[in-house]
């Protein structure tokens, strides 16, 4: 096996989704561990992958190992696994908070660490991943990890002190998204439009403004002055939003987000 995975929650299933589907590995070349035995069934269902219960067997037979648990778990299975990792070998993390010199007290100054953030977007092929490497990480190795990610969605190789600035502008922020299109399809639907319909309009909404920053490279607050009119609909909108101070709140949130990070 070339990729293993400890974990096989829903992260694991994104990224596995995303690295088959555009054929960076084939199923039979991907190995998952978990000791839930439903989840690790239904990865193994639905993509064809190799499952065990042995976290172990996932060292043993891959050349890059994901760490796709939940950042209350690393210590002890870090514990579990350590003394198996060669030194060819390359770990990738995704828990915010662990950082590479935690990660190197755990393993040892000499393992190849990469820590990355995805997010859930990776689900649909459009996730966003931060990637910064320890200093035992070649340009190649680095590279290579990076190809793997691209499987599901961008990266971006980032110096480790934007890490919690990433996992709150990017591994958490899909909340906020969702929240946000939740509540403009709720005015919808108090405006007559059905639930349907709403959460269509709404969500296409959100994508295709993305799509605009992402593609014409122009200021977001240029496309929101294309859209605001002189005495319109839309710059009352906007007024509406900046007297309840969306903006600020936007700001507390990810404050709040990446001061947890910082201390998981």
């Amino acid at each position: 096996m070339k990729l293993g995975f400890i974990g096989c929650g829903n992260m694991a299933g994104a990224m596995m989704k995303g690295i088959i589907e555009n054929h960076i590995f084939k199923p039979d070349e991907i190995i998952g561990s978990d000791l839930f035995a439903p989840g690790r069934e239904r990865l193994k269902e639905q993509y064809g992958i190799h499952v065990t219960d042995d976290n172990k067997e996932v060292v043993e037979k891959s050349e890059v190992v994901i760490l796709s648990i939940k950042p209350q778990f690393y210590e002890s299975v870090i514990g579990e696994i350590k003394s198996l990792v060669r030194p060819e070998q390359l770990i990738v993390t995704i828990a915010p908070g662990k950082t590479l010199e935690w990660l190197g007290e755990q393993f040892g100054d000499t393992v190849k660490i990469i820590r990355t953030m995805p997010n859930t977007p990776a689900m649909v092929g459009e996730g966003m991943t931060g990637v910064t490497p320890n200093k035992n990480v070649t340009k190649e190795e680095l590279d290579y990890v990076c190809r793997i990610l691209q499987g599901f969605g961008k990266t971006e190789v980032i110096t480790e002190n934007l890490m919690d600035v990433v996992v709150a502008v990017s591994g958490s922020s899909p909340a906020y998204i969702f929240i946000f299109i939740e509540a403009m399809a709720d005015a919808a639907v108090k405006e007559g439009m059905p639930r349907n319909q709403a959460y269509k309009f709404a969500a296409q909404a959100v994508l295709g403004s993305a799509k605009m920053i992402l593609q014409t490279g122009e200021h977001p607050g240029v496309l929101k002055d294309m859209v605001c009119s002189p005495g319109g609909t839309t710059i009352e909108a906007v007024r509406v939003l900046e007297e309840r101070g969306l903006r600020s709140a936007v700001f507390e949130a990810m404050e709040a987000c990446a001061e947890v990070a910082k201390n998981l």
